[in-house]
């Protein structure tokens, strides 16, 4: 069911891993690029027709508007499930906790008498946050997208969510009911590229955004890739990731189950164990199957966690040790790893390379899902090398207030000419020396 790369002994390779030796996906968000270029294109010209055509071609279902009416969304918290209403609850309450320690403050640093360079801290003014619904429901990701955006201070919001047919074409209602608990009543009936489209360009309902973030398909992180600049993106969060870093010590029930448990997204998703453990690899194969095919087998077997499991984006890696498998995980830069080794702290403590990390047996990947407080909008695809989850920090931005006297310039003036100069740009000196009479202080 899941292959198997043996990288013991010799095949480890010298110098560094090439990441192609590792599982990944066949269509990568490079090659769906030129795919979603004409959607972005169509979106920016034809606005809500565009729309509402993509929504009866890819969603199955004819809408006559995009916007939801404030009404829904307030009728979906009223008809919500009073426990499935606790738990988004407790949930938004964790992620408050978190994301409420990140805010930054403004610093002042005073160079030199009379001179001083403050960085303030200035929220995104209004964002994008959008909202898979596809082949799953996920008001999880409307507290991670909502809740850090609002600890920032982001004072305009709106959610994207793909339309559902049995929900007469309006996102599914647990995701709005989400919406109405967090007091965002800007909600519009939009999936995939087209819903990034709408977001980067505006349409005659959505004004445009300064920035969009939120997981999605890869069809949403190709939009999110080529758009960026037009618009800010978080990271290119595309089909759900884990890599499971375990030794002897791990139970293979854990590590199946957990290895299960994102393959359920997609069957892109992809699901990675290494290991220096080959009995424990045996026991994981062994364990897939009891847990797909014995008496506790789950839903999306067929249509989702078996083609997940079967792709080449997943597999068993084996190495000689766990030195060797942080190498490959920080190679591999999974979104979510999880590290159930002896002394798991210590082994987490030298990762370099992931969205977010899942230390010991009791810190499961679908607690971080959830209800952990951390946010689980993580980058994929490998870009956890560069790039960070969403967070409070992703939507504030850093300005430079730079404050000093004519005596504080007069000091570093001649640096300033000097250095002008010496790029030949004269005319930067001549700004520094018209406010003094055109003589550089101190030369």
């Amino acid at each position: 069911m899941i292959s198997r790369i043996d990288l013991r002994g010799d095949a480890f390779p010298t110098g560094g891993i090439d990441r192609d030796l590792l599982p990944r996906a066949e269509l990568d968000v490079e090659a769906a690029l030129e795919k979603v270029r004409p959607i972005c294109e169509d979106v920016k010209h034809r606005g809500t027709a565009a729309l509402i055509d993509y929504a009866a071609k890819f969603d199955g279902v004819t809408i006559e508007r995009v916007r939801v009416p404030v009404d829904a969304i307030k009728r979906a918290l009223a008809e919500l499930d009073p426990k499935v209403r606790v738990a988004l609850e407790e949930s938004i309450r964790r992620a408050r906790l978190v994301h409420g320690e990140q805010r930054r403050t403004d610093h002042t640093t005073q160079v030199v008498p009379g001179g001083t360079v403050t960085e303030r801290w200035v929220p995104v003014e209004r964002v994008g946050l959008y909202v898979p619904g596809g082949r799953s429901v996920y008001p999880s990701s409307v507290i991670m997208n909502v809740v850090p955006a609002q600890e920032a201070g982001v004072a305009s919001m709106a959610v994207a969510s793909p339309p559902q047919k049995e929900f007469g074409g309006l996102p599914h209602p647990t995701i709005l009911a989400a919406c109405a608990l967090l007091d965002v009543d800007e909600v519009y009936a939009a999936g995939g590229a087209q819903a990034i489209a709408m977001f980067a360009y505006g349409t005659e309902d959505c004004r445009p955004t300064a920035m969009v973030t939120g997981p999605g398909n890869i069809w949403v992180a190709a939009a999110k890739r080529l758009l960026k600049g037009r618009i800010g993106i978080d990271a290119e969060a595309g089909p759900t990731e884990i890599a499971i870093l375990a030794d002897a010590t791990a139970d293979p029930v854990h590590v199946a189950a957990d290895l299960i448990s994102q393959a359920e997204h997609d069957p892109l998703a992809a699901a990675v164990l290494v290991t220096d453990s080959p009995d424990l690899a045996e026991a994981v194969e062994k364990e897939l199957e009891t847990q797909l095919y014995g008496p506790r087998a789950t839903k999306h077997i067929e249509d989702r966690i078996v083609p997940a499991l079967a792709g080449r984006q997943s597999g068993i890696v084996l190495v000689d040790s766990i030195d060797q498998g942080l190498a490959v995980v920080d190679a591999y830069a999974a979104e979510h790893l999880e590290i159930q080794t002896e002394n798991a702290a210590l082994v987490a403590a030298r990762v370099r390379n992931a969205g977010a990390v899942f230390v010991g047996a009791y810190a499961p990947v679908s607690l971080g899902d959830y209800a952990a407080g951390s946010n689980h909008v993580l980058p994929t695809g490998g870009c956890a090398c560069h790039s960070s989850g969403l967070s409070v920090q992703s939507f504030l931005r850093g300005i430079h207030v730079v404050d000093y006297t004519r005596e504080a310039l007069a000091d570093v003036a001649g640096t300033v000419v000097t250095l002008a100069d010496a790029e030949d740009l004269p005319a930067h000196g001549a700004a520094v020396r018209a406010r003094f009479d055109w003589t550089v202080p101190g030369s």
